[in-house]
């Protein structure tokens, strides 16, 4: 018999997050999502996680002569990022809106979970799996962005552990993204404890990054945690006039993921 090798498959990949304001300015003073197509396509992201993503509002069609004519985050998505999934968390009388996520590689699955609190605030919880590279497992991914009480976010941080526990195996690798609207970081301290993740910036500097208000951030509301990933860099994108395009910073972060096959010599 031959003896045993063992062949390295791995890849690095990069994700970035961000909440895009409906593709208006802070306070929304303009309609901005020309410019920030042209940023994000600069961030080089591979998966791309968007929060208040805007599928289709009729009345903002009408209204400014260059709104995109697709929706959102197809418009963004243009021939950089070739899957694409949306998960419409709220409906309203012009439209609805809700999370995306962009990718270079194929999207095998997805699913789109209410996890609203209560009737004023509709949120959801975007789960996609994607197929890396051949000899790589399925990445899973959840885009998610929680309400603006602390209450409810208790709720939808335990229907999200949930939802890890009874549909993503321990040992395949998952990388969860979004605005947490968690500035007490109770969500950071479950996640940690119960599922064995890690968040990205605490990992490397301490502590969650500062994201909100994106002109002077003081609050660490947007994460990235991972688990089964090696962290190769992590970034905020501050950058004027990128921090003029939302109320929110993007976040993105570099990782390696590998597996070792054994195979005969």
């Amino acid at each position: 018999m031959g003896a045993l090798t063992h062949r390295r498959v791995a890849m690095r990949f990069t994700v970035a997050t961000y909440n895009i304001h409906k593709g208006f300015s802070h306070l929304t003073r303009r309609m901005v999502i020309h410019e920030l197509r042209d940023r994000l396509h600069g961030l080089s992201a591979d998966i791309l996680f968007l929060q208040e993503v805007q599928g289709v509002h009729r009345r903002h069609e009408g209204r400014y002569r260059d709104w995109p004519l697709k929706p959102q985050h197809e418009f963004i998505a243009d021939k950089v990022w070739h899957e694409v999934a949306y998960g419409r968390n709220a409906t309203t009388r012009h439209g609805h809106h809700g999370n995306a996520l962009l990718s270079r590689f194929p999207i095998i699955a997805q699913n789109n979970q209410d996890i609203s609190a209560h009737a004023f605030e509709s949120r959801g919880l975007l789960h996609c799996v994607m197929q890396l590279k051949r000899g790589l497992p399925p990445l899973h991914c959840m885009n998610v962005h929680l309400g603006l009480f602390e209450r409810g976010r208790r709720w939808q941080i335990n229907a999200l552990v949930e939802r890890i526990r009874s549909v993503v195996p321990e040992d395949a690798p998952l990388v969860i993204a979004g605005d947490f609207n968690d500035w007490r970081r109770k969500a950071d301290r479950s996640l940690q404890s119960e599922l064995g993740l890690f968040e990205v910036f605490s990992a490397a500097r301490g502590r969650p990054a500062r994201t909100f208000p994106a002109v002077l951030p003081v609050f660490r509301l947007d994460r990235i945690y991972a688990r089964g990933l090696q962290v190769v860099d992590i970034d905020v994108h501050y950058a004027y006039p990128l921090a003029r395009l939302s109320d929110h910073a993007a976040l993105a972060a570099t990782f390696e993921l590998e597996r070792s096959r054994a195979g005969k010599r």
